[in-house]
């Protein structure tokens, strides 16, 4: 499942990537998110290790946001021969620093934050999707909010400038902007998602570690608009448990 890679833009790109929210203890981990701070993002070495260990699993691709001690373990990761194939996600408030970091790490793919990508303000993704080609990389959108700003960059004017949309899609329907996820709201979604007719990776895919990896793993598979997908993983065990699951699905 979602193994090898995928050719966008004339760049391979492995279809699971390693994410990296837990490194950075993003808000929406709840009470866990002062955990991981301590000890992830506070403690890199211990990143290196989960990039070590999944590395090992096959897992060579990276969502990257790049926070400093994310990228310092990463780059101590390749310095010990674990290279990543990078996909990186431009943070909001600083598109020119991220872009030009990003491309000195060489990412085939950068995106545009989801916070970034839901302003709507089409000027300013336009300038910055450019950017990011301009640096040699593959361009792309992250949102938050998967229903509203689909719907919204079908009638946009930057329509024709990107090639990747990462969205938030579980069965729960968590962290996605809607309030319920059944089968009438998963078809509207199948629907809008073709419509745009980009490279989609899915994010959030266990809805922050309420819904198991199996019982994520198994709706994934029935969606047939999915092309990537990333996932967060905060320690070494759960590496081995994600990622050799994910290899018998």
């Amino acid at each position: 499942m979602f193994e090898g890679n995928i050719k966008i833009n004339n760049k391979e790109i492995p279809r699971t990537l390693l994410g990296t929210s837990p490194f950075i203890g993003a808000t929406q981990f709840g009470h866990r998110s002062r955990l991981y701070q301590l000890d992830l993002y506070d403690k890199p070495e211990n990143i290196l290790k989960i990039l070590k260990k999944s590395h090992q699993l096959g897992i060579t691709g990276i969502q990257l946001v790049p926070y400093e001690p994310v990228v310092k373990a990463l780059n101590w990761a390749k310095n010990e021969g674990y290279d990543f194939n990078i996909v990186g996600t431009v943070r909001s408030d600083c598109e020119n620093e991220d872009i030009e970091l990003l491309s000195q790490l060489g990412a085939s793919a950068m995106l545009l934050h989801g916070s970034t990508t839901d302003m709507l303000n089409y000027d300013f993704l336009a300038e910055k999707l450019e950017n990011i080609k301009e640096s040699g990389a593959a361009a792309g959108l992250a949102t938050h909010r998967p229903f509203n700003t689909t719907r919204s960059l079908l009638e946009s004017s930057i329509l024709d400038l990107f090639d990747i949309y990462m969205v938030p899609v579980n069965k729960l329907g968590y962290l996605m902007d809607t309030d319920a996820f059944i089968e009438k709201e998963r078809a509207e979604f199948r629907d809008l998602i073709n419509k745009l007719d980009k490279t989609i990776i899915a994010k959030k895919t266990m809805a922050v570690g309420i819904l198991t990896p199996s019982d994520a793993f198994d709706f994934l598979k029935t969606l047939d608009y999915v092309d990537l997908m990333t996932v967060g993983i905060a320690s070494e065990a759960e590496a081995e448990e994600t990622f050799g699951l994910l290899k018998n699905k």
